[in-house]
């Protein structure tokens, strides 16, 4: 794709201004204004810790914007990233890994409907949503028939850790095949994004 539209948003200027400006070091990032008819593509949320405050700010950006965050947040806990994910987060640093160049490429990763949570956080994640979910999705009948072994594959992959690249490499696929498969798990399940999809797949007993 081209150049990433991002918009920053936090709860203190200076944090915002800070950002803003490291990434327009990035010839394949535009940081943008937040005017409502500006387009966007991915937004930066930046917070000290997760307080009601930074939550009605994610709520809200989700509400408004509705495309993938990269979240700046020292500490996440299962539930705080149960919310996140909710709220359409796709990657999350902390403030240190936002000063240099993870930064840019979890935001490049997010324009291409990629996500980038941390191994140790997605697996809390999947066991935080398992223990909440599993009754309510017996009780609905959720079936894994919904999807095809290649489908449930590539999502035990992605749980593992695996950036498309080498999902593909695994399977013997394009990553342009892997994104294409991807893309339709995600609109025909009606899912937001990579993390959603893999806790779906967890909650239904796939993986």
């Amino acid at each position: 794709m081209g150049q990433a539209q991002v918009r920053v948003q936090g709860l203190d200027s200076l944090t915002i201004a800070g950002l803003s400006t490291f990434l327009r070091n990035s010839p394949d990032i535009v940081v943008t204004g937040g005017g409502p008819d500006t387009p966007v593509d991915v937004v930066v949320v930046a917070m000290d810790v997760f307080s009601a405050e930074a939550v009605a700010l994610l709520r809200r950006t989700a509400a408004e914007v509705g495309k993938p965050i990269v979240l700046i947040c020292n500490e996440v806990d299962s539930a705080q990233l149960f919310i996140a994910v909710e709220c359409r987060v796709v990657a999350i640093l902390s403030r240190t890994a936002a000063a240099d160049t993870r930064l840019s490429r979890a935001v490049r990763c997010a324009a291409e409907s990629g996500g980038k949570l941390p191994p140790a956080l997605l697996g809390r994640l999947l066991a935080h949503v398992e223990q909440l979910n599993s009754e309510l999705l017996t009780g609905h009948g959720l079936a894994g028939s919904r999807l095809s072994g290649r489908e449930v594959e590539i999502l035990r992959l992605m749980a593992d850790g695996m950036h498309t690249v080498q999902i593909a490499s695994t399977m013997n696929y394009s990553e342009r095949t892997i994104k294409n498969i991807i893309y339709t798990i995600t609109r025909r399940l009606h899912l937001r994004n990579r993390p959603h999809a893999v806790a779906y797949a967890m909650r239904a007993g796939l993986i």
